[in-house]
């Protein structure tokens, strides 16, 4: 079976070079894989990829067990280059769903309005534990949000404001979007941000939780049930029967334990810069490369992105 080796990156090192010589320094470690040609750019000097001829079992979930593709992997993290071993059949997707926080935003958004409520440290905490899979999705959720009751409603419209998109994010949606693709945002942060992180990128809708206030103060409770992890699979299912498109021909994309079940489900399941948990059980992995990187893990040149207004 033939598959696409893709190297990618956001720290370019060089310039003016050929992709043969990018990747030269790599080549002895992806032998193994059978290349049948010379690499080509997808961006100069930025992502490259190489067409293999792998045996059929190369992409199995052993593949994190590989000792050889793990070498390769480890070689050109310390290069700062990312690299993925994707089927070439079929490689871009109809439906993307992808998490809002340390995702499609740059911060935890939740743990950004703890701080400015003064209680940052204790928050981030339970954040980090939750994130690691250590703790159960809604009980952190309750646990962090209870904490704000009281606090001032300006706070949400502060942290709003302050939300930065990751670079890529508004391309990866734009670019999608342009080639016939459904894009939604399913977060298990507040649908009060994902509503204009959503517009500002593109996405066909968003979903998230909804949480309580009283126009004036945040009451410290969430809206049930909330969207977990389980529901993040639902979702996926759902837009997939939606669109009459396989689970196979999807993408997803997020950053923590809670974003395992719909990563593990869809035909492109990718962890960006993810926690140790996910970086130990998801094959395809974004650590040096920004959200452009799903982009080429789906074969699209440079000049096929879209940027949008």
């Amino acid at each position: 079976m033939h598959y696409a080796l893709v190297f990618s990156t956001s720290k370019v090192k060089a310039a003016n070079q050929s992709a043969s010589q990018w990747l030269d320094e790599f080549a002895e470690s992806f032998a193994f894989l059978n290349p049948q040609n010379d690499p080509a750019w997808l961006a100069p000097n930025i992502a490259a990829e190489i067409t293999c001829l792998a045996g059929d079992d190369v992409l199995s979930r052993d593949i994190l067990q590989n000792r050889a593709f793990l070498n390769l992997r480890q070689h050109a993290d310390a290069g700062g280059i990312d690299v993925n071993l994707v089927p070439s059949d079929n490689r871009r997707k109809a439906i993307l769903i992808a998490d809002m926080d340390s995702t499609i935003i740059t911060s935890e958004s939740l743990d950004e309005l703890a701080i400015l409520a003064g209680i940052g440290e204790q928050v981030s905490d339970i954040t980090r534990r939750s994130m690691a899979g250590e703790l159960d999705f809604e009980t952190a959720l309750d646990e962090r949000v209870a904490m704000l009751a009281g606090k001032p409603k300006g706070l949400i419209d502060q942290i709003i404001a302050d939300s930065k998109l990751t670079d890529g994010a508004r391309i990866l949606v734009q670019t999608m979007r342009a080639h016939g693709a459904f894009c939604y945002l399913v977060s298990g942060g507040f649908d009060v941000l994902t509503g204009p992180i959503a517009a500002e990128c593109g996405f066909h809708g968003h979903h998230a939780n909804h949480l309580d206030h009283d126009g004036t103060s945040i009451t410290g409770s969430v809206r049930k049930p909330v969207l977990d992890q389980q529901a993040k699979v639902t979702y996926l299912k759902h837009y997939c029967q939606l669109h009459n498109v396989d689970l196979a021909a999807t993408a997803s994309i997020g950053d923590g334990a809670n974003d395992m079940g719909m990563l593990e489900q869809a035909g492109f399941g990718v962890a960006f810069h993810g926690k140790p948990i996910l970086r130990e059980t998801m094959a395809l992995q974004l650590n040096h490369t920004n959200l452009t990187g799903l982009l080429y893990l789906q074969g699209y040149k440079l000049d096929e992105f879209v940027c949008g207004d």
